[in-house]
């Protein structure tokens, strides 16, 4: 495999509202599966497909470095751009700045199903590797266009994306934590706890700062 200096990137986007384990465990697996250099986590600002964040952007950040340890690095990029998170943006920020480095676009696959919708998704393959981490629960079918979009990149072998800086589409088949960060805001709406779903320091900041209270 690949040095230190040459793996792949891994990255990992999402509102993390609050970040939980799930989110983690899924950074964690694909790290140690691909051979990643590290798995970045970045919070987006404002999403395109979902409602706002509840939490602001310096809280979320807060709630994500206490929970990150290496080989998970917090980049807020897309915070720093302000305005819309556009996947495609994020990932041409990240091509200068790692212009020679593999980038793996780590989503699941209720995302990946919807990919035809992203913004300018023709261009998200030229930038980047796309990992699935397969759900079994997905309930949603693919969208008209993915196989047009994908064409022929899907591929099993783990070297394409060490040896290649872009264009693979490689599935993950991972154990996913049925955690959602919709369930834990509603829990802590109602009072409940949400004690070993979430890292101890998320715990203790969303107790500390009555996070996501009624």
């Amino acid at each position: 495999m690949s040095t230190a200096s040459e793996r792949p990137i891994g990255l990992l986007g999402g509102t993390f509202d609050p970040v939980h384990n799930g989110h983690l465990r899924v950074a964690l697996e694909a790290y140690e599966l691909l051979d990643l250099a590290e798995v970045r986590l970045l919070p987006l600002n404002t999403p395109g497909h979902r409602p706002p964040p509840v939490a602001d952007a310096a809280l979320r950040t807060e709630m994500l470095r206490a929970a990150a340890r290496t080989p998970l690095v917090v980049d807020c990029c897309e915070l720093e751009r302000g305005g819309t998170s556009y996947t495609v943006e994020t990932l041409e920020h990240l091509r200068e700045r790692f212009p020679r480095r593999p980038l793996c676009l780590i989503i699941g696959l209720d995302s990946y199903n919807t990919l035809p919708t992203w913004h300018r998704c023709e261009a998200l393959l030229t930038l980047a590797h796309v990992i699935v981490a397969a759900r079994p629960d997905v309930a949603h079918p693919p969208l008209p266009g993915l196989d047009e979009l994908v064409g022929n990149a899907q591929s099993e072998r783990v070297s394409d994306l060490h040896d290649n800086v872009a264009g693979t589409v490689h599935f993950l088949d991972i154990p996913l934590l049925p955690i959602a960060s919709s369930d834990l805001r509603a829990r802590c709406r109602s009072g409940r706890s949400v004690r070993h779903l979430v890292p101890e320091a998320v715990d203790a900041l969303i107790t500390q700062r009555r996070l996501y209270r009624a």
